[in-house]
């Protein structure tokens, strides 16, 4: 079971490909907030459902002054395709080896269907312009997530 990160503690920075292959790297948005979400599986019902809802909110985030990177353990390809597919407008990043979401502690021991497995644990943080984090949220729904983390953000 990996670490949790709390509020006020250091964002661990990653670089990570995107789905074009391109280097993504945390550091490079210093100066600005930045939601960081970490999701299962590219393509499936509730990571759509996420992943949409970001992007139907992406303009009123990146008004406040938001960036989104989304990152689940799928490989670049599958990535573009999910992105073709759901038009999805923000950087959805590859972390196959999972040691960025190990780094969140979005992945470990979860219970699913009444059943305790090891996988990513769907979470959400919002990275501030310093690198520090100010919201860690685990263990959060796909559907209706992304208005709440607005409410909490006071978006």
């Amino acid at each position: 079971m990996s670490d949790r990160l709390s509020v006020g503690d250091t964002a661990p920075d990653f670089t990570l490909p995107d789905a074009d292959g391109n280097d993504v790297a945390l550091a490079d948005l210093r100066g600005k907030n930045v939601i960081v979400y970490f999701y299962p599986a590219a393509m499936t019902p509730g990571c759509t459902k996420q992943a949409c809802d970001f992007r139907d909110s992406l303009d009123s985030l990146q008004a406040a002054g938001y960036a989104v990177l989304g990152i689940s353990p799928d490989k670049p390809a599958k990535l573009a395709k999910f992105r073709e597919r759901d038009g999805v407008t923000f950087p959805l990043l590859s972390d196959p080896d999972k040691e960025v979401l190990t780094a969140y502690g979005a992945f470990g021991e979860k219970t699913m269907y009444g059943k305790k497995v090891t996988g990513v644990i769907r979470s959400t943080f919002v990275v501030d312009a310093n690198g520090k984090v100010a919201v860690a949220q685990y263990n959060v729904k796909a559907t209706g997530h992304v208005a709440k983390l607005r409410r909490d953000l006071g978006l």
